[in-house]
């Protein structure tokens, strides 16, 4: 069975009829003091896998996560798989200032205690190379929705090039390139705060040609705005933004189409209007590898 909550029913009606699996929702009550109370279908089978993506709320659904597993057990699940389309608290991953929790370690340690195996996709894991690092090996599985949205900015934008924030995404975009047949460039990101990102633009000629920015995730959108202007000042034709995660935070949207960008397109990993590739697909097959 698949279980999910019901925000996320749109992404949990189509990975259920990718695994051919029954649906049951989880009910949730918040009360006044703040504490929430959830009510799960009852009996479960042995085999569960639980939808929860980690996004904009993310303290409050890691707590529904620590009541819904174990009570998923105490219903009859023996195997429980977690499916984090967006696990948060990844980009914490190192002490910057003396006595910073890296919260990347901890909180996939946590997660570790409580499910059997736990997907996600897209994981910003910039300085590891894999959740076996943070997890015990074998319960972390990072997929990449950088073919999905390739191919669908190939389809979209054909001959478009493919700009990357930075090194570190370098291979992924490479990734997403590959699939979709298009040339791609990789950029610099150059940190000021929390929400001043630059992006140091590739030495790349883009006159005369469409450009489309490429990242694993877009929260103030920022960055992408300061490389969209950039592109378009350089001669791009137009500017296009593809992300798997589209959290874009307060007003990051419509500033993104004041700079100059003309489509925002990202994978249902989060729930968002800009969802144009789906990942049920991707995560189903992996989950029946398994």
């Amino acid at each position: 069975m698949l279980l999910a909550f019901d925000d996320e029913e749109g992404l949990a009606h189509r990975l259920a009829a990718a695994l051919d699996c029954p649906l049951g929702l989880i009910r949730r009550h918040r009360f006044p003091d703040g504490e929430l109370r959830l009510v799960l279908p009852k009996p479960l089978p042995s085999e569960v896998v639980l939808l929860r993506g980690l996004q904009h709320t993310p303290n409050d659904r890691l707590v529904e996560l620590l009541i819904a597993a174990p009570a998923a057990r105490a219903w009859g699940a023996r195997r429980l798989t977690l499916v984090a389309p967006y696990l948060a608290y990844m980009r914490q991953d190192k002490e910057f200032t003396p006595g910073e929790a890296v919260s990347q370690r901890h909180i996939a340690a946590l997660l570790a205690t409580q499910f059997d195996r736990v997907v996600t996709v897209d994981p910003h894991l910039h300085r590891i190379s894999s959740l076996d690092e943070v997890m015990p090996p074998g319960v972390g599985l990072a997929l990449s929705a950088a073919g999905l949205l390739g191919r669908w900015i190939a389809d979209q934008v054909p001959g478009a090039l493919l700009v990357g924030p930075d090194e570190e995404s370098g291979q992924w975009v490479a990734d997403a390139a590959k699939a979709g047949g298009l040339d791609h460039a990789i950029g610099r990101k150059v940190r000021h705060g929390d929400t001043q990102v630059q992006l140091a633009f590739p030495d790349v000629a883009v006159a005369g040609r469409p450009v489309v920015l490429l990242d694993d995730m877009a929260s103030t959108g920022r960055t992408l705005m300061g490389a969209a202007r950039e592109a378009l000042a350089r001669g791009a034709t137009s500017v296009d933004v593809a992300v798997t995660h589209a959290l874009f935070n307060g007003d990051a949207l419509p500033a993104l189409h004041e700079a100059g960008v003309r489509q925002v397109w990202s994978s249902n990993a989060v729930p968002h209007a800009s969802n144009s590739v789906c990942i049920s697909r991707l995560v189903a097959d992996s989950l029946r590898s398994a």
